[in-house]
């Protein structure tokens, strides 16, 4: 179902391009589909694989959690987040929570709507990569401590591997050149 042959409908397309058509058939929001992917490449190891952890700064961040924080800039715009920044901020006033100072209080309502935001960022980002797993472009596999516990997550983190075209998006791994040799005597002439 959503293996359908792409190289019919883009003939001598680039892998790229290729890549993008596939997307467009196989999921529902093709560009945030892409943009997963293509973050997902920017934290990636040469095999294509990324997480559990990404290092940001000194820290080290969950790979959802960072995913979520950078497609987050993305909404800002949206005239649901505006609504949600008056809601925060109307409800930290109505808890008598901001102080009065203009900066000190902004701060503390965007902390708030960061935290809304990547709760139900996560959401997409879990439908977004499971269509991405069905169309056989990403690989996910969790990794970490495992408690005893119904819930499958149960302090694992995901980790996700680009797989199939999406590897495009990887690049080809650097390989450094062996330093020239000069030809010894026999070799000249060798078959």
């Amino acid at each position: 179902m959503f293996h359908a042959p792409v190289s019919s409908r883009i003939p001598g397309g680039s892998d790229l391009s290729l890549l993008l058509d596939q997307l467009s058939h196989c999921c529902s929001r093709p560009r945030y589909a892409f943009m997963l992917l293509t973050l997902i490449a920017d934290v990636a190891k040469p095999d294509g694989s990324a997480g559990p952890m990404v290092r940001v700064g000194k820290a080290l961040v969950p790979l959802r959690d960072w995913l979520c924080d950078a497609l987050i800039p993305m909404g800002h715009r949206d005239p649901r987040r505006m609504a949600l920044v008056e809601r925060v901020r109307e409800e930290l006033r109505k808890d008598e929570r901001l102080t009065g100072d203009a900066t000190a209080d902004e701060a503390l309502v965007q902390d708030e709507v960061r935290a809304r935001v990547r709760a139900s960022g996560k959401t997409n980002l879990s439908r977004a990569a499971s269509e991405l797993v069905k169309a056989g472009l990403l690989k996910r596999h969790y990794q970490g401590y495992r408690v005893d516990h119904l819930n499958r997550g149960a302090q694992r983190q995901a980790v996700y591997t680009l797989t199939g075209r999406a590897r495009v998006l990887v690049g080809a791994p650097r390989q450094t050149a062996a330093p020239p040799t000069r030809p010894r005597q026999g070799d000249l002439f060798a078959a």
